[in-house]
């Protein structure tokens, strides 16, 4: 029984690995947006992101003779709870770009990513009841602290980028680069970011409900990723719109040559595709652990973790980091460190 349940963990953290690669690389393909303002690109992926494929996802989630609708509605107010959540998250989500735009891929992502983790797992614990401070609520809490303490680490790895680097190589690794406005812009992100797995936890009864009408398990989060999304792309629509007047980008839309749309298109496609991997990921992963479990509880820590642990990967990859000096990678990689430490804590408790 210990073998398979070890097993199960394994499998589940692998597949939210697979999705938590793909989120991570989900912001390579805006180098490929040729002649777009950032609002027109930002808005054009979340159309894939927050609908196209979260859509996908929730209709092969609904079981033979039943449809989506149906497994809203049966769960009452909860669903506005999930879309009002997805609103506060969409809050997160603007930022969120804005973050990787002033701090890179790597920075932007640790922080925001960290920050989003701390409050993410630990307020639904909160909210449950959990006692932190005794039996699996401690060592929900204490995994939770190294992780930050990992997001710390990076952090102070990136100050230190920041002093080491001219402000010709720091413009060059990153072209807007602002240390102080992207940390408090990331620190905001990664606070209403946590409002993604609030909604989550609020579409219980919409999941139970699903289960009983006879949908898969590995599926069953997705109607419910559907509504938390739906409501950040409101925000985020109104804000990328209100960006498009402001800004006179509307004619990105429409001036825009045939073979500049297909390329636009085709990368905010992929984009949206490969950042909903990692819910899709997270839902199917969550199926193998032990419900009610610590590794259950910890999977949101678990996902943002590996979003950090590979987001900086990507950072090494495209020379974000190239310049930094030596000291700088050593400390970024005991901040990575603690991160793949933070993932496997709960399991070494057991």
């Amino acid at each position: 029984m210990w073998f398979v349940v070890c097993m199960n963990t394994v499998i589940g953290l692998l597949i939210i690995a697979i999705g938590s690669f793909g989120q991570s690389s989900s912001y390579v393909p805006i180098k490929k947006v040729k002649n777009w303002s950032w609002e027109s690109f930002w808005l054009t992926q979340g159309v894939f992101a927050w609908l196209v494929f979260p859509l996908i996802g929730a209709l092969i989630a609904i079981p033979a003779g039943h449809s989506l609708f149906e497994a809203w509605s049966s769960a009452g107010n909860d669903i506005w709870k999930c879309i009002g959540y997805g609103i506060l998250w969409g809050i997160g989500g603007l930022t969120f770009g804005l973050s990787m735009r002033f701090l890179g891929v790597a920075l932007g992502q640790s922080l925001a990513l960290g920050t989003c983790s701390a409050f993410g797992t630990i307020i639904p614990a909160l909210l449950k009841g959990e006692n932190l401070f005794k039996g699996d609520g401690l060592i929900l809490l204490i995994g939770v602290c190294i992780a930050i303490a990992g997001i710390a680490v990076i952090g102070y790895a990136g100050s230190l980028k920041s002093k080491n680097m001219s402000d010709e190589e720091k413009k060059k690794a990153v072209k807007d680069f602002a240390l102080k406005k992207g940390l408090l812009i990331a620190l905001l992100a990664g606070v209403m970011s946590a409002c993604f797995n609030l909604g989550l936890e609020s579409g219980t009864e919409i999941k139970a409900n699903l289960l009983a009408s006879g949908a898969k398990d590995l599926l069953v989060l997705n109607p419910v990723i559907l509504l938390v999304t739906i409501g950040g792309f409101i925000t985020n629509a109104v804000y990328c719109l209100f960006q498009n007047y402001k800004n006179k980008t509307f004619t990105d839309y429409t001036k825009s040559s045939g073979d500049v749309w297909i390329n636009n298109l085709l990368f905010s496609a992929l984009a949206g595709l490969l950042w909903y991997s990692q819910f899709f990921g997270l839902g199917v992963g969550q199926s193998f652990f032990e419900p009610n479990s610590v590794m259950m509880a910890f999977s949101w820590s678990i996902l943002m973790s590996l979003n950090v642990l590979f987001s900086n990967v990507w950072g090494i990859i495209l020379k974000e980091w190239k310049g930094a000096g030596q000291k700088t990678i050593v400390v970024l990689l005991c901040g990575l460190a603690l991160l793949v430490f933070s993932i496997i804590f709960p399991q070494l408790m057991k």
